[in-house]
């Protein structure tokens, strides 16, 4: 039995002090077979719940079981383990929240919620990349809108500027951090590893009442993705190919319809010289429908490149 849903299980006798099997089952989206089985094993591993007979009767846990989560809700509970887990592994501070967490559990449980925790590992490196780092400037700007301060950042962008901002949240994107801030100008974005510097100041900043981080985080990506899918092109490829295609162009690439084993697929991306660049690897394995500026730009970069090795000829042999 997993120790997520014993914790579950133990909530909500705490919260409710009696629960019948059904109840439960409900509320853990279990069957009642299951919900029995859990209240039963529960019993016979030492945790005192007792089932009581009769009308209004049920399953009650009677004291010297309580644990430190009763803040929990069930179904928090079910995905803690998981969750906690895996950032462990990569973060001192969930390392040491997950230790605290085990030892707020009843003994009988803990061997098997430290094997829920460890069933996942992350690996936040793609394949023949390193790991990103996390930037050091995180801490200091999570900080200050934990405080709500303003913070004077110096920021490397087209060029180098100095402003105070509002600090509003931070977001990880694929191991890259971006701080969303109030200027004088408006909400802006800013790239973490182009802060050059960061202090917090005194003044308080400015938070609007009604600002919610994923959805200003929501209205950046839409506004980011637009610019890059300006121009599409249709291309065709064997579909098994397809997953990779998508590899590289992300969201924006889309399988119209498959005939005989080649898929129609449509691509964007800002400008036909990007579309390009990305499919020239390709070779002739894709084939551009439309629109011939595409076609037109792979002619240019396979005569360029045909043009550049006839001058070069073979290269010597070294003896």
């Amino acid at each position: 039995m997993r120790a997520d849903r014993l914790v579950a299980t133990l909530l909500v006798l705490q919260a409710r002090g009696r629960v019948t099997a059904a109840e439960l089952a409900e509320e853990l989206e279990v069957s009642v077979a299951t919900a029995r089985r859990d209240l039963e094993s529960l019993s016979s591993a030492g945790i005192p719940v007792y089932p009581q007979a009769g009308r209004g009767g049920g399953w009650q846990l009677v004291g010297g079981a309580r644990t430190d989560l009763s803040g929990l809700s069930a179904s928090e509970a079910r995905a803690l383990f998981l969750l906690v887990g895996p950032a462990a592994a990569i973060a001192p501070e969930a390392k040491a929240a997950l230790r605290k967490l085990v030892r707020a559990l009843p003994e009988t449980f803990r061997a098997d919620a430290r094997a829920a925790a460890e069933a996942v590992v992350i690996d936040t490196a793609r394949w023949g990349a390193r790991d990103r780092r996390r930037p050091a400037l995180v801490d200091v700007l999570q900080g200050a809108v934990v405080l709500r301060r303003k913070v004077r950042l110096a920021y490397e962008g087209r060029a180098r500027s100095e402003r105070v901002v509002d600090p509003l949240g931070l977001v990880d994107k694929d191991d890259i951090w971006y701080l969303i801030a109030g200027t004088q100008r408006g909400r802006r974005t800013f790239r973490v590893e182009r802060i050059v510097e960061a202090e917090v100041l005194a003044e308080p900043a400015e938070r609007p009442a009604d600002f919610d981080l994923a959805a200003a985080w929501a209205e950046v990506v839409e506004v980011v993705e637009g610019k890059r899918s300006l121009l599409s092109a249709t291309v065709l490829i064997e579909d098994r190919f397809v997953p990779i295609l998508r590899d590289h162009f992300g969201r924006h690439c889309q399988r119209l319809g498959v005939e005989e084993g080649w898929a129609r697929v449509r691509v964007a991306a800002p400008t036909a010289l990007d579309i390009a660049r990305t499919l020239a690897g390709w070779g002739t394995q894709v084939e551009v429908v439309e629109p011939g500026a595409v076609r037109l730009e792979l002619a240019r970069i396979g005569a360029e490149l045909a043009e550049h090795y006839a001058v070069l000829g073979e290269p010597r042999a070294e003896g």
